[in-house]
Order: C-alpha cells, then sequence, then structure tokens
C-alpha cells in the first residue's frame, strides 16, 4: 500500500487520548428537514461502532417516544461505544435519559448575555443555580454527567471561568467549549481552552459548527491547546452549515498530526455513503477525503506524474480512507495517457494516429467534459480506420 508522504512541517501531536463523541444522530438529524428512522440510526451507530468512535451521541431522549425508544435501543446493543444523549437541565429530561439507560447525559445550558436575556430572561445567577441542579439530579440518578455551555464563544470570559468552576464543583465528567453559531476563530477557541484548562481540571471538550468553515481549524487548536473530546458528524452534516466532519477530523489528525484516534480511516468512505444515503443529502464530490473528485485526475501533466508515483499528487493512498483513485479522460488529457490506454488495448499506432486519437479526446473533452471509456474506443476505431 502506498505509504503517507508528510510534510516536513507538520507537527507530530501526542494526543491518543483525544476522544470522538459523533453526534451524527443527534445534532447531524437536526440538519432542516432530516429525520432518520430507527433502523437507520441503529444501522448507523452499528457503523460508528465498528470503526472505533469512542462514543455515540444516540438522539435527544426527550424529542418523542420513538426517539427515546430508539436511544434505549442503542443503549441495549451491546456496542463498545459509550452511548450519549442530550439533556436539558429538568428533571424530566434527566429521567429520560436514565430510563434508556445512557453512558452520559449531556447536560447544556446557555450562558451568553444574548441568551439570558431574549430566552431566559433571567441574571447570569440563574445559571449557576441550574448548573448544580442539572448536575446534582444526574448524581441523585446515579448517572455520569458532562456540562457544555451553549453559546460559550459569546459569552464573558470571567463568567464562562464561573460556570465552569461551578460545574466541577458539582462534579461534571467533563465541561463543554460550545461555539454554537460557528462565529469563533481558532485564536478564540485556544484562548478559551487555555483559560479554561487554567481554572478547571475537569476534561474539556469541544463541539463546534461550521458556518464560517472554520470548524477543522478551530477543532485542531483546541486539542493542542488541551481540549481532550471533539464532537463530530459524519459528512459533517447538522444544523445551519453542519458541524465538525468525523471524516475530516480523524483522518486528518491521523495522517496530518501523525496522531491516530484508533478510527478505521480506511472505512470512512464507507461510513459517509451510508450517512449521505440515509440523510438523503447529496455530498458534493469534491468533499476533502471522500469525494470521487479527491483521488480523480485529468490533467496531462498530473497523470503522467500519477502514474510514475502516484505520491506525487497525491499525499494518501486512497485506500487510506476507503476512497479509489479515478484516472478520467477529456480536455486536459495528455499524451502519455492515452498511449496507456491504447497499448492497454492492444494495439498498434503510429505517433501520427496517436496524436489524432488525442486530438479527438480533446476535442470532445471540450464539448462534453469527460470522456468515457466507450468513446474513447470508439475514437480510436474511427482513427484505426482512415
Amino acid at each position: 500500500m502506498q505509504q503517507m508522504a508528510l510534510s516536513p512541517f507538520n507537527p507530530h501531536l501526542d494526543l491518543k487520548d483525544v476522544i470522538v463523541y459523533d453526534s451524527t444522530l443527534r445534532d447531524g438529524e437536526q440538519t432542516p428537514g432530516m429525520s432518520f428512522s430507527p433502523e437507520q440510526k441503529l444501522e448507523i451507530a452499528e457503523k460508528l461502532d465498528s470503526i472505533g468512535v469512542h462514543q455515540i451521541e444516540a438522539g435527544f431522549c426527550a424529542v418523542s417516544e420513538t426517539e427515546f425508544q430508539t436511544v434505549k435501543e442503542i443503549c441495549h446493543m451491546g456496542l463498545k461505544a459509550d452511548i450519549l444523549s442530550l439533556s436539558r437541565i429538568t428533571r424530566g429530561d434527566i429521567d429520560f435519559c436514565v430510563d434508556a439507560g445512557v453512558d452520559v447525559v449531556l447536560l447544556f445550558i446557555a450562558t451568553s448575555d444574548i441568551h439570558l436575556r431574549y430566552k431566559f430572561k433571567k441574571p447570569r445567577e440563574f445559571i449557576l443555580e441550574k448548573v448544580q441542579e442539572g448536575l446534582d439530579y444526574c448524581h441523585e440518578r446515579g448517572v455520569v454527567a458532562s456540562l457544555s455551555a451553549e453559546d460559550c464563544t459569546r459569552t464573558d470570559m470571567d463568567f464562562l471561568m464561573q460556570v465552569y468552576r461551578k460545574a466541577e464543583e458539582c462534579k461534571a465528567a467533563r465541561i463543554g467549549v460550545t461555539d454554537t453559531v460557528g462565529c469563533a476563530s481558532p485564536e478564540a477557541i485556544e484562548a478559551i481552552v487555555t483559560e479554561a484548562v487554567k481554572t478547571v481540571s475537569t476534561p474539556l471538550s469541544l463541539h463546534l459548527h461550521n458556518d464560517y468553515g472554520l470548524a477543522m481549524a478551530n477543532a485542531i487548536a483546541g486539542v493542542k491547546a488541551g481540549a481532550k473530546a471533539v464532537t463530530t458528524t459524519v459528512n459533517g452534516i447538522g444544523e445551519r452549515a453542519g458541524n465538525l466532519p468525523l471524516e475530516q477530523f480523524a483522518a486528518t489528525m491521523k495522517f496530518v498530526y501523525g496522531c491516530d484516534l484508533g478510527i478505521d480511516c480506511s472505512r470512512l468512505t464507507e461510513v459517509c455513503d451510508l450517512v449521505a444515503e440515509y440523510s438523503r443529502l447529496p455530498r458534493p464530490r469534491n468533499q476533502p477525503l471522500v469525494g470521487p473528485n479527491v483521488f480523480a485526475h485529468e490533467s496531462g501533466i498530473h497523470v503522467a506524474a500519477i502514474l510514475e508515483c502516484p505520491l506525487t499528487y497525491e499525499s494518501i493512498s486512497p485506500e487510506m480512507v476507503g476512497n479509489k483513485r479515478h484516472i478520467l479522460m477529456g480536455k486536459h488529457t495528455g499524451i502519455t495517457y492515452v498511449r496507456k490506454r491504447v497499448e492497454e488495448l492492444k494495439l498498434k499506432v503510429t505517433e501520427e494516429q496517436l496524436n489524432q486519437i488525442l486530438a479527438e479526446v480533446k476535442s470532445l473533452g471540450e464539448k462534453k467534459g469527460r470522456v468515457s471509456d466507450n468513446e474513447f474506443r470508439q475514437i480510436v476505431n474511427i482513427v484505426l480506420d482512415r
């Protein structure tokens, strides 16, 4: 198998203890207009578990009876991954999670002044009281709980640290940094995580949205600053512009930063295809790593080099993320690939005929974009019959 060729400037991160908790079945499903069937949720959960995802956020138990029953069934599938469920800080929500049998209850509450003023219409003290109330009740019910500060990237830093200290005092298992509207820069995420690491010893998690296309950069900044868990979704699905894509985070950590998180990257395309089918969201052909165009080559200069050594224009082999290499014919095709294809057909042609075939390929490519195998054979036959 072709080995990766890392840049000499890529640092090695010793972050093997970073936990990936995937929220495809919860935040991913909150994509407008999307709804997975219970059967689809079970299949996706099994697939995530089989590739080594550490924790699976199976849903939001309080949403409906069907949601509750589906989360409960996932909890009883015998998966290796921990099963998590989101919960508001209400006894009813927490009871649903505990009764479903989840390993961890993901408590959340907004902390920004915007939410305090327009959603809660309460003072800051209300948040601190709710944090204690929620965590105390989780412990009373005998379940592990984390606490995420919703919209924390627009929260006053001093108050945010107050919330984190309160969560630690109340024995939260994990404390969340949540960029709810995806508006933070990598520098902002680094600053928040750095300050939080100095303030509390409880492990920190990252929940990042992709409204500015910064979720991936923010995730790297966050784990480098000390975050120990990261939320992902397959294909980056989710509200608005979506979330941090599982496939990009796992592969980037492994192949760019040299940090293997224990996720089987060779099956990422398989998982992405499944979620794309069930979500009914067509994936762009140029989707990083798993899109069909990512290991497709047409340009004559590129193809000639690829035929000699794929590493010339690929940093890793497609098989390392479960993808495939495609060499296409079209407007940009060069003589080297035309010669190779003619040789594969076991035909003898002159240099003049070879150049004529190339000219016809380019001409057809200009008209329709891609030249298929059948069209290439037709071109060859026409040139040889002249």
